[in-house]
């Protein structure tokens, strides 16, 4: 059992490290592994409780800040939010949800990409490149007929 001192002293790091910038559970866990166990199970409930983590809601904005600052695919997305730790279920159930509004930012992204590459890039290496970025097929071939 721990004291409420050693619960208030964790507190106190983890809010830093949560207010700092939006983690996920999994970034907490890692960060804090070396803690007492029970101390940061409650922790990490607590938190939940009073929504300094939200993994639904930190798969929202960082797709929306993706959306908005980077042209990337939906694969890559979903790569960088794994990397942080994100359920998969959570994940493809929001992906599923958003699957149309997704979509066309994948295309848009692809068709961004397009523009800049075509410069330097004959439309085979374009193709290339996108595939090797994990865009589908039907992103690319829709780029392609649309030009």
């Amino acid at each position: 059992m721990y004291t409420v001192e050693d619960f208030d002293k964790l507190k106190q790091k983890i809010l830093k490290y949560v207010f700092y910038k939006k983690r996920t559970e999994q970034e907490i866990r890692v960060k804090f592994q070396n803690e007492e166990s029970d101390i940061l199970e409650d922790m990490i409930e607590f938190l939940k409780e009073e929504k300094y983590i939200d993994d639904a809601d930190y798969i929202n904005r960082s797709i929306n800040e993706f959306m908005s600052l980077k042209n990337l695919s939906l694969k890559e997305i979903k790569y960088k939010l794994y990397q942080k730790g994100i359920d998969k279920n959570l994940l493809e159930d929001y992906f599923n949800e958003n699957y149309e509004t997704l979509f066309n930012y994948e295309i848009n992204s692809a068709k961004n990409l397009y523009k800049k590459k075509s410069r330097d890039m004959d439309e085979e290496d374009i193709k290339n490149f996108l595939y090797k970025k994990g865009y589908t097929s039907e992103s690319i071939n829709k780029i392609f007929l649309d030009d």
